[in-house]
């Protein structure tokens, strides 16, 4: 078996990507892998670290202010994009795939766009409920479009060849008993709260994270594990002077969370923003949350990725507009007082998990090379 696999931008387009690559080498040790991805992208760096084949094609995304700088740079993104196209053609022609993936990210367009008129079986994954870009375009000319969520499905013109699949994480997420999970971090019993903002969304989450702990300082039986970020060691420090707080026993900041599982594992609420695998985690984990989306996200995606959670009763959205220390506090507080709230919150998200995710998408594949 011969599979091209394309896949840029984000962590969340190639997390799934390397899934896929890893479920195949599993289930067929011979098959031959071509990733593709954006020149000095974090594909590139990912996608060798992990052992796989990569191909870089020179991509640039589209600038939707037009300003004549951003109109300079649209055409430079064009050009790239032909440019892209010829390079498709001449690798799909040498390399022969059975089947061309695209996993989301710009350089998906031209990949699967040439695979398709050459014949090649394709396929697109969309791991946000609102579907990007690439997406969207692909959508009526791929063979088949496999979507995180039925939210997805919503968003198309052509649903015809869309199959709700969730999103394939690269190894089961191990879910740990709660009170030994805390053990292992040394907490005490008590309520426990877990929040992060990300690499460049924690600033703003840490601010009225910062009042939240002052409360639960005063209350006495929470336990919060808060990650400020690479960017805001001095500004979550001077917060925390700010209120009289100190780290301690039921309160550990960090600048990055590296047992997340473990962490995920020991708490009753989660306060984060809305990355397509951060809340593939959380239903994974069956844990309730308060998402804050990132405005910034492309397309506001992680505003439709929060949607999906709170609609069904999985999480509390809050708009990054809306955030205040005075909404997080009466939020959490709210839930701290009806934990029959949280444990129904847990239901509903352990509800939207599709633990067999990769299955059905590498089964789908081989649907299509079967046809």
């Amino acid at each position: 078996m011969r599979v091209i696999l394309a896949a840029g931008g984000t962590a969340g387009h190639i997390n799934p990507a390397l899934a896929i690559a890893d479920k195949i080498k599993h289930l067929f040790p011979d098959a031959v892998i071509k990733f593709v991805g954006a020149q000095g992208g974090m594909e590139e760096k990912l996608v060798r670290k992990a052992g796989y084949d990569f191909t870089a094609f020179r991509m640039a995304g589209l600038q939707r202010k037009l300003t004549p700088q951003n109109i300079k740079r649209n055409i430079q993104a064009v050009h790239y994009y032909i440019t892209a196209r010829g390079d498709a053609h001449k690798l799909i022609k040498e390399f022969a795939p059975d089947i061309a993936i695209g996993t989301g990210g710009y350089v998906c367009a031209p990949v699967l766009t040439v695979a398709a008129k050459m014949g090649v079986k394709t396929a697109v994954h969309e791991s946000n409920s609102l579907p990007g870009i690439t997406t969207t375009m692909l959508s009526p000319r791929v063979d088949k479009v496999l979507c995180a969520n039925e939210d997805v499905i919503t968003h198309l013109k052509h649903t015809e060849n869309c199959v709700v699949t969730g999103n394939p994480i690269r190894s089961n997420i191990p879910i740990e008993d709660r009170n030994e999970a805390r053990k292992k971090l040394g907490l005490p019993e008590g309520m426990t709260i877990v929040s992060f903002g990300g690499s460049l969304g924690a600033n703003k989450i840490s601010e009225a994270v910062a009042a939240l702990v002052k409360w639960e300082r005063e209350v006495g039986d929470i336990n919060h594990i808060h990650s400020y970020g690479g960017n805001g060691k001095d500004m979550f420090d001077g917060l925390l002077k700010d209120n009289g707080l100190e780290t301690g026993e039921r309160f550990i900041a960090r600048e990055y969370i590296d047992n997340m599982y473990t962490c995920l594992s020991a708490a009753d609420l989660i306060i984060s923003r809305a990355g397509a695998m951060t809340l593939t985690e959380l239903k994974a984990a069956g844990r309730a949350s308060i998402l804050i989306p990132f405005p910034q996200a492309a397309e506001n995606h992680q505003y439709y990725n929060a949607l999906t959670m709170s609609k069904n009763g999985a999480a509390i959205l809050i708009e990054d507009k809306d955030l205040s220390a005075e909404r997080l506090l009466a939020e959490v507080q709210a839930l701290y007082n009806d934990r029959g709230r949280l444990t129904e919150m847990e239901k509903a998200a352990s509800a939207l998990n599709i633990p067999n995710a990769t299955d059905l998408v590498v089964g789908n594949i081989l649907d299509l090379i079967k046809d």
